[in-house]
Order: C-alpha cells, then structure tokens, then sequence
C-alpha cells in the first residue's frame, strides 16, 4: 500500500517536472540569435479582423535560409496586419514584403547583445529550475503528509525523497544542460 502512494506521487512528480523542463526548452527557443528560427515569432499574436490571433495559425513560417525567415500568410489580406504585428514585437525585426510573403532577416547580434541575451536565457533557466524544485517541495510536502496520516512507514518516506530528489536532480541537469547549450548557440560567432 505505502509503496503504491509512494510510487505514484514520483509518476506524477516526473511528469510534471518533465512538463517544465518542455517548458524551459520552449521558451530557449523563442530567444532570437544569430540564427533564422520558426519558433522566433512563435510569441507573435496578429490583429485578425478584430480577433487577436497566433501567427502559426495564420500563415506558414519557414526558414528557408540561416539568416532569413519567411511568413506566407493563407490570407493575402492579412499581410498588412501581420507585418505591422512582427514590426510591434520586441524581436527587432524589419520585415518585407512582395505582397504575397513577408521576409525578416535576422541581423548578427552584437557583442553587446548576445551578452544580453545569455542573461534572458539564464533567467529563464532560473525559471525552470525553480519550477522543478517547487514540484519537489509539493511532493515532499504530500509525502510528509502521508507519513504523518500513517499511511507511509518512516522508512519508506526516506526512500520516496531519496528518489524525489534523484528525479529533481536530474531534471534540473537537463535544465542546465539545456543552457548550455543555447549559450553555445548565442555566442557563437
């Protein structure tokens, strides 16, 4: 029985902290860097005929080149709309259009900025570690709890946070690992 409880508060502790190490690599994603990215305008909300709308379900974003991304919108009509959305957006990117596509090229950073950028993704990787850690303190929290109500041995407590602090472990390494990463890609030259 206290194994059962146990076990399924580390299956739904892992899927959550599974949930926001997705999250984090999501949000790394949406920082602009020296590359061309899709994922850069996923944030890009347009002013649809008086609804706001995600841009991905407006058009197809591509990146066709490392420098270039491309929007074709399914509406002709809507270019003007879409174009004056990327133009409000804090990405800082000019777009262009030939009437049927919108062009962004994505400028190379400058020192300056990409020094900037690794604090945001480093902030950003505080958040998902953050996340994690509250998911541990909750499950901890409820382990406690069923300890207390008699329905876990103290031993099996033990056990259960031992594992609980394996899985927090590991999440945040990918977090880091996940970092890592996305430093390398901002400051590359």
């Amino acid at each position: 029985m206290s194994s059962e409880v146990i076990d399924m508060l580390l299956d739904d502790a892992g899927s959550r902290m599974a949930k926001s190490v997705e999250s984090a690599q999501h949000e790394f994603a949406t920082v602009r860097t020296g590359r061309a990215s899709p994922a850069l305008l996923d944030r890009i909300v347009v002013d649809y005929y008086g609804a706001p709308t995600p841009l991905k379900q407006l058009a197809t974003v591509s990146a066709p080149e490392a420098r270039l991304i491309t929007v074709h919108p399914y509406d002709k009509s809507a270019i003007a709309a879409t174009e004056k959305a990327i133009n409000e957006s804090d990405l800082g990117l000019n777009p262009s259009n030939d009437g049927a596509v919108i062009r962004l090229m994505v400028p190379e950073p400058t020192q300056e900025r990409r020094s900037e950028l690794v604090k945001v993704v480093r902030g950003l990787a505080e958040e998902g570690r953050i996340a994690v850690r509250n998911i541990r303190r909750e499950v901890m929290g409820e382990l406690r709890e069923h300890k207390t109500n008699g329905e876990v041995s103290s031993d099996d407590e033990h056990r259960g946070e031992t594992a609980l602090q394996k899985l927090t472990d590991s999440r945040v390494a990918e977090i880091d690992d996940l970092l890592k990463a996305k430093e390398a890609e901002i400051l590359e030259i």
